[in-house]
């Protein structure tokens, strides 16, 4: 009983350390910036979201970014794009809900955590019901426990949530188990050449089917074919996102009106 109450003192202390960077604003060492790719809503023919995706702050990859981010910066980053993505949106004059990625393996007290980005969107004038949190591509998930009470605060709040990958390994039936977001995201292996795999399209019209039966919106991302999109259309996929729509846009977003659709 002691050493549990020796490491849950250390967790604390650990968890004030991050939150006191957090809160005193210490900087990064490095800028970025955010490209945003639209989500759209094939029915509707309008813009359903765009994702924030960092970049450089010229526009360069994100790996140019990200390698920079350590385990000592991790949580500092975390917090840092958070503001960044919000203040980036607002500035281009987005309209949409704004899709942010996070790091859930970054967060050591959600309703502290979250303080950051309640007071950009206060300041850049945000409505938190319109952004989505989602987790971060290829962000391996030991916990789905703890995702899933991340998830709950970000709810309680009122932000919306994303689980992204869905159907890679790490983000699965079991998470959803637990908890059900709002948005799943399916994982771009499902989605290349769904319509030439019968396995694919049999997996994504089950997921879909589940989903419904939850209340949750599904989303394909990497869309890049034409062919493609008619069979995800086919399978009641009504969110989509990938080349086939439009690359993400550097510090810029697309309206209704803009929309080019196959």
């Amino acid at each position: 009983m002691k050493q549990i109450n020796l490491r849950n003192h250390a967790q604390h202390l650990q968890s004030e350390e991050h939150c006191a960077v957090c809160r005193d604003g210490a900087e990064l060492g490095f800028d970025f910036s955010y490209a945003f790719q639209p989500i759209v809503d094939i029915r509707a023919r309008q813009v359903f979201a765009h994702e924030a995706l960092i970049r450089g702050p010229g526009g360069e990859s994100a790996l140019s970014v990200l390698e920079r981010v350590t385990p000592a910066n991790r949580y500092q980053f975390d917090q840092a794009c958070r503001v960044r993505a919000i203040k980036t949106a607002s500035g281009v004059g987005l309209q949409s809900r704004l899709s942010i990625n996070f790091l859930p393996n970054a967060i050591y007290r959600p309703e502290v955590c979250i303080s950051t980005t309640l007071r950009a969107a206060e300041t850049y004038g945000f409505p938190i019901d319109k952004i989505i949190f989602e987790t971060v591509e290829g962000e391996r998930i030991d916990d789905g426990k703890w995702l899933a009470d991340v998830f709950r605060e970000y709810q309680r709040i009122g932000f919306s949530t994303a689980i992204d990958d869905f159907g890679a390994g790490y983000a699965g039936l079991n998470l959803l188990a637990d908890f059900q977001p709002d948005i799943i995201k399916l994982d771009m292996g499902l989605i290349r050449d769904v319509d030439k795999r019968k396995t694919n399209r049999v997996i994504v019209a089950a997921v879909v089917g589940i989903c419904a039966e939850l209340g949750i919106k599904v989303v394909a991302e990497g869309v890049e074919t034409r062919d493609e999109l008619l069979c995800l259309q086919d399978a009641g996929v009504e969110l989509i996102q990938g080349y086939l729509l439009s690359k993400p846009l550097f510090e810029r977003s697309i309206a209704d009106a803009d929309l080019v659709l196959p």
